[in-house]
């Protein structure tokens, strides 16, 4: 596995979008919910051991500028299209979560091009289902979080009182960025439910069993709208299965690789 590398591409003069990269082989593109870059992390890590990861930080996260014209989700969808089709890249797998998963769907329906192969969505926001709202996270305190976020909170609950003022005010931006793309309507495009039907490629969606930010219930009609959606569950993990359970959450993405590669291998003989 190569060492990764970051570095700012530039979309257009008032846009770039800072990216990194490690690994060679079939593209992913990593794509980061509202807790930012370190989040998926992870995933970035284990798949560039034989795959060419694209990890960006969304404009506004992390410090990353974000012009005032800047301000849904569909345009970060349309960015990283455009990022995808200027440097060729296809047979992509885009992997998602939370917001980041939202952003791949709306990649996917928007995907005129063919360059995205395959999808990958963790626990993520962006539809709206009867009976299933997406919890107000704004409106959680630092417990709160961690209850609603996690299986184990104790665990994982960071009590303020020990975060960096620098730590406090990048989390403070992220939320207010956040809030700016994705907080009105709250956590969802209200078409994109029924668009997602259009997408012909095969889904992939992994679910924590005790998520209660987006429930299993929200994650199984996600699954259920697409032409080819599969749902897994992860057990003992909550909003984020590859921080809570890596070991459960690779493997389920290994075997939807390892699966594509099989399907490709048999249309080719």
């Amino acid at each position: 596995m190569s060492t990764p590398t970051t570095r700012l591409v530039d979309l257009r003069p008032d846009l770039s979008i800072t990216l990194t990269e490690a690994g060679s082989g079939r593209p992913v593109l990593v794509l980061h919910g509202g807790g930012g870059p370190f989040t998926v992390a992870g995933i970035g890590n284990h798949l560039a051991a034989t795959m060419h990861t694209i990890t960006p930080s969304h404009p506004g996260w992390n410090g990353t500028d974000r012009p005032d014209w800047f301000s849904g989700i569909s345009d970060i969808a349309h960015a990283y299209l455009d990022y995808l089709g200027s440097n060729r890249l296809r047979d992509v797998l885009v992997v998602g979560s939370s917001l980041g998963g939202w952003i791949g769907a709306e990649m996917a329906v928007r995907d005129d091009a063919g360059c995205i192969s395959g999808l990958i969505l963790i626990d993520a926001v962006g539809v709206d289902v009867d009976g299933e709202p997406v919890r107000d996270f704004f409106a959680l305190d630092a417990r709160g979080v961690a209850e609603y976020s996690y299986h184990d909170a104790n665990r994982f609950y960071v009590d303020p009182a020990t975060v960096s003022e620098e730590q406090a005010a990048r989390q403070r931006a992220n939320m207010a960025t956040m809030r700016s793309v994705a907080g009105e309507p709250y956590m969802h495009d209200p078409t994109l439910l029924d668009s997602l039907g259009r997408i012909t490629i095969p889904v992939l969606v992994i679910w924590g069993d005790s998520d209660r930010i987006v429930t299993p219930a929200y994650g199984a009609a996600y699954a259920a709208a697409f032409a080819d959606g599969r749902l897994e569950i992860v057990r003992d993990a909550g909003h984020l299965p590859q921080i809570e359970q890596p070991a459960s959450t690779f493997a389920l993405i290994d075997r939807y690789v390892s699966d594509q590669a099989d399907q490709t291998t048999s249309g080719r003989s």
